[in-house]
């Protein structure tokens, strides 16, 4: 189902950004990148110790990292850092042990980031 929702999700966001002219800003998709970068963090914050938090951050910051300078150079690599995040949701519990993250939450971003990707 979570993956289900992610791609509607993806596909109804995108939709919407076009329809309304936002997708016009270069700036869009690299906030959605730092956007979606964030939420494990802020799971680690919910339900992890420090320790988690730090290496979730440290992820995070890799993905921010790769969203500016899309923006700045090309979009394609928002576009890549948004699948490879995407990538990241599948392998993430067999790596980063985060107690905080639901159970639904990987495949519904995995779909959305391919999704939005896409």
């Amino acid at each position: 189902m979570g993956l289900l929702i992610g791609v509607l999700l993806a596909l109804a966001v995108g939709l919407l950004c076009t329809s309304a002219g936002l997708d016009r800003d270069r700036a869009l998709y690299p906030v959605i990148t730092i956007v979606v970068a964030s939420y494990y963090v802020l799971f680690a914050t919910m339900g992890a110790t420090a320790h988690t938090i730090s290496i979730e951050s440290l992820c995070g910051v890799l993905f921010v990292a790769a969203a500016v300078l899309g923006f700045r150079s090309s979009l394609w690599l928002v576009v890549a850092a948004l699948a490879s995040h995407g990538i990241f949701d599948f392998f993430h519990a067999h790596v980063i042990t985060n107690p905080g993250v639901p159970a639904w939450w990987p495949p519904f971003c995995l779909a959305f980031d391919v999704a939005a990707a896409a």
